[in-house]
């Protein structure tokens, strides 16, 4: 399971973003969450998400907003799920709690932290952070025309109706798009993906391995 834990950065200054975060997030992807997205600790939110997809698009999508330090923990949560996040148990929410603070003091303002797991998936979910933090970086530094042209692009458009519908030249959008590197982080996205697929199994087999051993001591 995925846990993303978000803290809302110099809230002193601004005003609460958590509210509307949510309802941004739940909107553009109202199916991608365990239990209901929310707002725990006054400026902070916690977020469920059962796969990796899902949960890669709501780091993205918090980054992008600006207003956050991202924490994402991944492992084993407490079953039966109660009735709402801010109840929730398990490794992956100690692990997003850890991220989070270390997040806040990252370029990005992002880290990532395993459960309970072996170093080798420890090693992968170092790997993870430094490739995702990456692509993170590289979206910071879009201009407006770039995301502009990008998320026409990603709607599914042309280039030809992408550059019908803002009035520039097929050339331009396409100047637009590679200045952005959106081709780039297309071929990145499903790597990364299959990549914390592959770390959510490592954390639960590890976990489930610490229960079994357990379960076997016991008299």
């Amino acid at each position: 399971m995925f846990v993303i834990t978000a803290d809302q950065i110099d809230s002193r200054n601004d005003h609460d973003r958590a509210r509307e975060m949510i309802a941004q997030l739940v909107a553009q992807n109202p199916h991608a969450f365990s239990l209901p997205p929310d707002q725990t600790a006054g400026d902070e939110i916690q977020l469920l998400v059962s796969a990796a997809g899902p949960a890669l698009d709501a780091i993205l999508a918090l980054h992008r907003s600006g207003h956050w330090s991202v924490g994402l923990g991944v492992g084993s949560v407490r079953t039966p799920l109660p009735a709402s996040t801010r109840q929730a148990t398990g490794d992956a929410f100690i692990a997003a709690r850890d991220a989070v603070l270390r997040a806040k003091k990252t370029e990005a303002h992002f880290a990532l932290e395993p459960g309970r797991t072996d170093a080798a998936a420890a090693d992968t979910a170092t790997g993870i952070e430094a490739l995702l933090t990456m692509l993170l970086l590289l979206r910071q530094r879009r201009t407006p025309q770039g995301w502009q042209a990008g998320d026409l692009f990603e709607s599914g458009l042309a280039q030809t109706d992408i550059a019908e519908r803002l009035g520039i030249t097929t050339g331009a959008v396409s100047q637009r798009l590679k200045a952005a590197q959106y081709r780039v982080e297309q071929a990145a996205r499903p790597a990364l993906v299959r990549l914390l697929e592959q770390l959510d199994v490592a954390s639960n087999a590890g976990t489930n391995e610490t229960a079994n051993i357990e379960t076997e001591s016991r008299p």
